[in-house]
């Protein structure tokens, strides 16, 4: 099956520290990200849209920086999984935040794609105030 690595970059007024509990936390994912996320044992997280099931796996963290999480049983063989990370960066120059996205996935439609976290962005925008 074909995959897409689909990236793109948001910028967002709201500092690191606030921002990240709502990439990297379930109760935060849940208000923008999924219609739900629940935690589970062994750093998996379970995110449901439209009443089906993803598990993920969170497989890194870096505290106020950024957080991966690879959808298990996405590939045929178990070494090609879905995955999305997000990254947050900090201009040092105009101190801008920026969440980077980095979508690795079966759909291969960019521009639904674009759309689809232009969309997610909005509503996480209008969360933090930005």
């Amino acid at each position: 099956m074909e995959k897409l690595k689909f990236v793109a970059e948001y910028e967002l007024r709201a500092s690191p520290k606030m921002l990240f509990p709502y990439i990297s936390t379930a109760s935060g994912l849940s208000q923008w990200f999924a219609n739900k996320v629940n935690t589970m044992p062994e750093q998996r997280f379970d995110f449901q849209w439209d009443n089906e099931s993803h598990i993920a796996r969170q497989v890194s963290m870096r505290q106020n920086k950024g957080v991966r999480f690879e959808f298990l049983d996405t590939a045929e063989n178990g070494s090609d999984n879905n995955y999305v990370d997000f990254r947050v960066d900090q201009s040092e120059l105009t101190q801008s935040t920026f969440l980077r996205i980095t979508d690795y996935s079966s759909t291969t439609d960019e521009d639904e794609l674009q759309d689809l976290w232009d969309g997610l962005m909005d509503k996480l925008r209008e969360i933090v105030g930005s």
